[in-house]
């Protein structure tokens, strides 16, 4: 007799610890894609390889500022930055000038910056 209520009580701890409190719970849902902005990677990148020239104001003959997020914005939608970047060193106009290439993965979070929108925050 012990055994069997023993045996009712897990049961019913068992079965009454599986609820159904939401339906959301139980449906599988698809991650959403994580944006890029400018503060959460691109700053980064353009502080550790492009303000040694392009300061404000920019020295080295570098032609714009980079050191705002309204700078580099307009530098990928009016200069071309991302095509400059992307280039081999010792191209014409490949950015960093005399330096060697950024690491591809490094382009290529620019380049998905871009196409999320070019977000500050």
């Amino acid at each position: 007799m012990k055994n069997i209520l023993l045996l009712l009580t897990f049961i019913l701890i068992v079965f009454s610890s599986c609820t159904n409190v939401s339906e959301d719970d139980l449906i599988i849902k698809t991650p959403q894609p994580v944006l890029t902005t400018y503060n959460d990677g691109v700053k980064t990148i353009i502080d550790n390889n492009c303000i040694a020239c392009h300061a404000n104001p920019p020295i080295n003959g570098a032609p714009i500022s980079l050191t705002t997020f309204s700078d580099v914005k307009n530098a990928v939608m009016n200069s071309n930055l991302i095509d400059r970047i992307s280039r081999q060193a010792g191209e014409s106009g490949a950015m960093p000038f005399g330096g060697p290439r950024l690491p591809q993965n490094l382009i290529d979070l620019i380049k998905k910056w871009e196409d999320d929108g070019l977000l500050e925050e």
